[in-house]
């Protein structure tokens, strides 16, 4: 049977409080899992709705409680998502956004990777040598020459070369120069 009345004590704390009817005033217990489970807490003074039961000790208690102010929360409306639809410019200019930084990416890695490995990154000093250019370019050993006029100016010529083992000023002894 439903019945109507007022909560007129409550403690947060421990959960439970006592209402009194609306007819007779009189005080029934309260627990705080009578009341529903929509995120509001029990307040002093609030009218309330439920039914009078007998708890385990044989005392009259109000159970399934309901809010007759209070209406449930409206449920969130759901809108279908918006397809975005991209101009065919937009899509140009980020294909070579992309491009460009693909670019950078490459040549800052490709430099460093050359400066790793010894590369050196000075003016190229050039001498003509019978009718042959060379110049200092990084390169460093003789399987990286192609001639004995072109691994003596290297070694003369530019710095860390390691062409020649044995110290006597020829280099390549093996390779091109013998």
């Amino acid at each position: 049977m439903k019945a109507h009345g007022t909560l007129i004590k409550w403690n947060d704390n421990r959960g439970f409080g006592f209402v009194a009817l609306l007819q007779s005033h009189e005080e029934l217990f309260v627990h705080i899992s009578a009341f529903p489970r929509d995120g509001i807490r029990p307040r002093i003074g609030e009218t309330i709705s439920f039914e009078v039961r007998s708890g385990p000790d044989g005392r009259k208690r109000a159970e399934r409680v309901e809010r007759p102010e209070s209406r449930p929360p409206p449920r969130p409306i759901r809108r279908a998502p918006v397809a975005y639809k991209r101009s065919p410019l937009s899509a140009a200019l980020s294909t070579v956004i992309v491009a460009v930084l693909v670019f950078a990416g490459y040549s800052a890695y490709t430099s460093r990777w050359d400066a790793s490995n010894g590369a050196s990154f000075a003016v190229p000093q050039s001498v003509e040598s019978s009718n042959q250019q060379f110049s200092c370019d990084g390169r460093t050993h003789c399987s990286q020459m192609t001639s004995c006029a072109e691994a003596t100016y290297f070694l003369r010529h530019c710095p860390n070369t390691q062409m020649d083992g044995n110290n006597d000023g020829e280099p390549c002894e093996q390779q091109w120069c013998n």
